[in-house]
């Protein structure tokens, strides 16, 4: 065996000069699409364009252009993060590559967009607006032991939801973390079991400190079976948790997601029953019921975005109150007074959807990938050129 390696590596150091030549050639074609240095993943300029598909009911655009924004969204297992907006009442749809993207959050501050790649190591990527599009600016790894769902800003700090660790912890810039949070039901008279996910702890509705904050669960505490398992109990054992009290304040949700604090109510998707709702005297009041797996959500004003995934298959157990067939790879735009379905925006041929959020459009009209056509010259001379811009607030 060992005569057989060496032969193999002395035939390989005496390759003729063509095939060298070509090698070489192929190492300087390579690494040259701007999708793949900003993502740092080779794969990311094979981006399937049905993927990008899209349909928009009537009215869709309306919303976000009467709204001012940019609408922001994380396709999980498409590894995509899109962008919506309506500039100049025209749809500029545009996106970003990126392994595994969950949480995500909008800085209001200092105007910078962090999103969750949770792939081992976890990574963080920063976006600050550069001439109107929203460029990358630093990417920190952390271990993947945290698998990072949720992010939210509190204070001047960011969080996340260390689902691997059931627990919230503050993510440092330095590429390290701190535990800060925790629920009660995870503690034993000797340790608390950080060692690996027990409860799905996997959304932040963020207030103006951890104490007034919540967090979704997919259980009030750690069972036999445990998240993933195909027989793990679902079916109304969510709740959400007082940042406060470390204590469920509300229960019989099924898989939520998405916890968000609007107008002084903890406002959740209820996944496996594909519906929206806030908490009330410890349950859900169900605003609207859509067709898949509710996730993500951002509020502004009376218009509540919620996405819908499909489920995926082999966890159809998970959604016990959906009908499978039905689901769709979708962002809606609901009316939080009265629950009317004011718009839509759907992904025929996509799949999961983590989270959403948004940006103000006259910062950013969205990615430098643009969906409908990448312009390969136009993407390399804003790369080349570009220089960041900050509020110099942190």
């Amino acid at each position: 065996m060992k005569r057989e390696r060496g032969v193999k590596r002395e035939r390989a150091m005496k390759r003729p000069a063509d095939e060298l030549d070509a090698m070489w050639s192929r190492h300087s074609a390579e690494w040259r699409d701007s999708a793949q240095i900003c993502s740092q993943w080779r794969e990311a300029a094979l981006t399937d364009a049905a993927l990008l598909a899209h349909k928009a009911s009537r009215g869709w655009w309306d919303i976000i252009a009467e709204l001012g924004i940019t609408l922001l969204v994380t396709r999980e297992y498409e590894h995509l993060v899109m962008a919506m907006s309506a500039a100049n009442g025209r749809p500029v749809v545009s996106c970003f590559p990126m392994p595994h993207p969950s949480g995500l959050v909008v800085n209001r501050v200092t105007s910078s967009v962090i999103v969750a790649s949770t792939r081992n190591p976890n990574q963080t990527f920063k976006f600050q607006p550069v001439r109107g599009l929203l460029a990358p600016v630093s990417s920190t790894c952390y271990p993947g032991s945290l698998y990072l769902h949720d992010l939210a800003i509190i204070g001047s700090s960011l969080y996340g939801n260390a689902v691997g660790q059931n627990a919230v912890v503050r993510l440092l810039p330095d590429a390290s973390f701190k535990r800060v949070w925790w629920p009660q039901s995870i503690e034993d008279s000797d340790r608390s079991h950080f060692d690996r996910n027990h409860i799905q702890l996997n959304s932040i509705a963020a207030g103006k400190s951890l104490q007034s904050s919540f967090f979704s669960a997919s259980s009030a505490r750690p069972g036999r079976l445990r998240p993933g398992h195909l027989k793990y109990p679902v079916d109304k054992q969510g709740v959400i948790f007082s940042g406060r009290t470390r204590q469920p304040v509300c229960t019989g949700l099924t898989r939520p997601h998405s916890a968000r604090i609007h107008d002084g109510k903890v406002w959740v998707a209820n996944s496996g029953y594909g519906e929206l709702g806030f908490a009330v005297n410890s349950r859900l009041n169900v605003v609207a019921k859509l067709p898949g797996w509710t996730r993500g959500l951002c509020i502004i004003k009376d218009v509540a975005f919620i996405a819908t995934s499909r489920v995926i298959p082999r966890y159809s157990a998970y959604a016990p109150g959906l009908d499978v067939s039905k689901s769709r790879c979708a962002v809606q735009a609901v009316s939080c007074a009265s629950g009317k379905l004011l718009g839509s925006i759907e992904w025929p041929a996509g799949n999961q959807i983590f989270a959403i959020d948004w940006i103000d459009a006259k910062l950013s009209s969205g990615f430098p990938f643009n969906v409908r056509a990448r312009r390969t010259s136009q993407e390399q001379a804003f790369f080349y050129t570009y220089a960041a811009e900050t509020t110099g607030k942190e």
